[in-house]
């Protein structure tokens, strides 16, 4: 017979297994209302919609797209370039994203006015918009700390403006009464769209800054922003080119030390990855250059001069102020331009990759993210 001792202990773990189960299922019951409340609406998944067998892709442009008071927006996906040539993976020349707030911009966009440079930060065309209505008018030296601790989530940066009292939408700056929070995550960048677990913290942590600021959120329904993510992405991923034209040697290697002192008179910036930019006078870059050797090497006898076609506007011409830098060389090193494969590039072979571009630059404009444009340096930074 069992004593009473055991029968305590019996009951003192049945009661402990009785409180365990209900514990879990208040933690479910929390987990799912937390959810329920981040992604509340109901609607169909887009994904797996037909409409004749057939989705289309649908092109926007800004008179299309509400500004901020709005809800996240979708994103036209063109069809593939004709003008689409030499892509290859290189580093951008765009400017560091390491700061959030650092949107890039060229100097000669500096003394924009307010408005227009707020929505260089939140931009409905590619970004998802995160509405936030205020329960009190609040000045910026108020919102800033709160907002700072919401800069990224994952790769994707996060910005937020304000509607100043005095009518106008603007960076959050001290010494401003601002009414509404509008913020923004960029959907997609050069290397991946904003996915799913991604979103999910950034529900999670917006709540959070919401209620530190007095905030109330307006959370777009994620399968939306997800299919709006995935094309904006496919965007990217179409009109990601890099163009590269070779400099091979005619006779001995070249001196490092003395090519490169060559390099910077002829303009060059040099970085310190040791690739070398060709400046467009204006904050940005037209082009850059790489010795294909490490920086311990002495000599080498290849050049690759590489231009990141998106991120330079067609006024710029960089293509054609990269053939004439690698004529340039050609003559004063006694060097041949060839392609990848090590083929003599020919002025034909030349014009006819100049006529693509611009296939390339008018198809980006058509799709209102103009190469070398503040979006399009966003998106391929």
């Amino acid at each position: 017979m069992m004593t009473d001792f055991q029968l305590s202990l019996i009951a003192a773990g049945g009661v402990f297994v009785v409180g365990v189960i209900s514990y879990n299922k208040w933690q479910e019951y929390k987990l799912k209302k937390r959810v329920e409340r981040a992604f509340d609406g109901q609607h169909d998944d887009v994904l797996m919609r037909a409409d004749d067998g057939v989705r289309a892709e649908p092109r926007f442009h800004m008179d299309d797209v509400p500004m901020p008071d709005a809800g996240s927006g979708a994103y036209g996906v063109p069809e593939h370039v004709g003008g689409h040539v030499g892509a290859v993976p290189a580093p951008s020349i765009a400017p560091d994203s390491d700061d959030a707030a650092a949107v890039p911009v060229r100097s000669a966009d500096a003394g924009v006015p307010a408005e227009e440079l707020a929505t260089c930060l939140v931009d409905p065309l590619i970004d998802c918009l995160l509405p936030l209505e205020l329960e009190a008018p609040a000045r910026g030296e108020k919102l800033l700390p709160a907002l700072q601790k919401l800069r990224f989530v994952g790769n994707k940066p996060v910005h937020f403006i304000g509607l100043a009292v005095s009518g106008d939408w603007e960076p959050v700056r001290h010494g401003v009464v601002y009414t509404k929070l509008q913020g923004g995550v960029q959907l997609a960048s050069r290397s991946t769209a904003l996915n799913e677990l991604e979103y999910s913290e950034l529900v999670t942590r917006l709540r959070s800054v919401a209620d530190e600021v007095g905030a109330e959120p307006q959370i777009p329904d994620m399968i939306e922003v997800m299919q709006d993510a995935r094309n904006l992405h496919r965007f990217v991923a179409n009109h990601d080119a890099q163009l590269g034209v070779n400099l091979a040697s005619n006779g001995a290697p070249w001196n490092i030390a003395t090519l490169l002192g060559a390099l910077e008179k002829l303009g060059f910036d040099v970085r310190p990855d040791g690739r070398y930019a060709m400046p467009d006078g204006e904050g940005g870059h037209l082009f850059s250059l790489s010795t294909n050797v490490t920086l311990a090497e002495e000599t080498t006898s290849r050049l690759t001069l590489l231009l990141d076609v998106p991120c330079v506007a067609p006024a710029r011409d960089g293509f054609g102020s990269m053939i004439a830098c690698a004529k340039n060389l050609m003559a004063r090193l006694d060097a041949t331009i060839v392609d990848d494969a090590n083929q003599p590039l020919a002025d034909e072979t030349l014009a006819n990759i100049a006529g693509q571009v611009k296939e390339f630059y008018d198809d980006m404009a058509a799709s209102d993210i103009p190469a070398g444009s503040t979006r399009a340096l966003r998106l391929f930074s």
